[in-house]
């Protein structure tokens, strides 16, 4: 398909959380599949109990899909924490402009949950224009999240998305 993969593919990071911008189209989901088998690591998403069930559950784990059970009063990013805890490796993708469309601002919960497992964020850049996964630098979250995201939005500058009026501008 003509894309490739650049950057820090660093498997002794076996724990992170890994931010994954621009996500404009339902075409990020198997290019970050197809990223996931082509580097070898490891990567994982959560998703609700319910889509783990037969006849999909199987698959779902397949592709590195991890079942998130709220109950017993867990918030997600306490769930989450603790699934890190459990696992001795865990590479969470998440976008967090949490949709397709056009948005404003990113949703928190990829920092939080970083923050509260003490794993660092790997920023993925799915550029379209450049037909390129890009993988950044390991970063530590500090608690200042306005610093930290500055930070971490330099890894997109100039990254275009599939449909790129429907991505967050930086």
């Amino acid at each position: 398909m003509g894309w490739k993969i650049v950057g820090i593919e660093n498997a002794e990071v076996k724990k992170c959380v890994m931010m994954v911008m621009p996500h404009t189209s339902n075409h990020d989901f198997y290019l970050g599949i197809f990223t996931r088998g082509i580097s070898g690591l490891e990567m994982n998403w959560v998703g609700k109990k319910e889509l783990f069930k037969f006849p999909f559950g199987y698959y779902f784990r397949s592709v590195g899909g991890e079942p998130l059970d709220r109950s017993g009063g867990l918030n997600k990013v306490d769930a989450i924490a603790s699934i890190f805890d459990r696992k001795e490796i865990f590479r969470l993708a998440v976008a967090p402009e949490g949709t397709r469309k056009e948005v404003k601002e990113i949703r928190t919960g990829f920092y939080f949950i970083a923050l509260k497992a003490k794993v660092p964020i790997i920023p993925v850049a799915f550029d379209w224009g450049k037909k390129e996964v890009n993988l950044g630098q390991a970063f530590f979250p500090t608690g200042d999240y306005e610093t930290d995201l500055f930070v971490l939005k330099k890894h997109y500058n100039g990254v275009i998305g599939k449909i790129p009026e429907n991505g967050y501008i930086l």
